[in-house]
């Protein structure tokens, strides 16, 4: 679906906004990705773009982080 490089940027995007989310976090991380992912489908693949959907879908998601 994406060229390598998107997924490369999608990738480092994921794990930048995630760095301070366990990985047993599933619920906010599956929310982050997905909403990456969602951003990405619809033609936002800007950097900081996709930081800030990252960052927005980290608040929203169920987790200790609220």
């Amino acid at each position: 679906m994406f060229d390598t490089t998107t997924t490369a940027l999608l990738r480092a995007v994921f794990d930048e906004v995630c760095e301070d989310v366990s990985r047993y976090e599933t619920g906010a991380r599956t929310h982050v990705a997905s909403r990456i992912l969602e951003a990405a489908t619809n033609g936002d693949t800007s950097l900081e773009r996709l930081k800030q959907v990252g960052r927005e879908a980290l608040h929203e998601a169920p987790s200790m982080w609220r």
